[in-house]
């Protein structure tokens, strides 16, 4: 099994940053894609973005290009989501998802593992 562990989440302004990490632990080995979706209440599950170990690339929503940034690092199965720019519309929890499969899928119904989540909530 694999286990998810986010950090990181908080209480911003409109305007503000926040990073999110998460952490993954367990059989990590062939895990090739990490990424994250949100859900803000009475929503749907929606995907951030994602990376792909085995090919470096990434996939973000267009709700959130050119203002947030996925990295992390394939070696310590960890990854990371800078937020700039943060948006009202931007609040909701937060899940770190990975996959054994090397597609980044823009579906939940893709990913095999999830962490808790962790609550991003930006005031305006």
């Amino acid at each position: 099994q694999v286990q998810l562990v986010e950090s990181g989440g908080g209480l911003v302004q409109a305007g503000g940053s926040l990073r999110l990490s998460c952490a993954a632990s367990g059989r990590t080995l062939g895990l090739a894609v990490m990424g994250w979706f949100r859900q803000a209440p009475g929503k749907e599950r929606e995907f951030v973005a994602a990376i792909n170990w085995s090919t470096g690339s990434t996939h973000y929503a267009d709700s959130v290009k050119g203002r947030f940034t996925i990295s992390g690092d394939n070696t310590k199965k960890t990854v990371h989501l800078q937020m700039n720019s943060l948006k009202p519309e931007d609040t909701g929890v937060y899940y770190c998802t990975a996959n054994a499969g090397t597609i980044i899928y823009i579906s939940a119904r893709g990913y095999d593992y999830w962490g808790q989540g962790t609550q991003v909530t930006v005031s305006s």
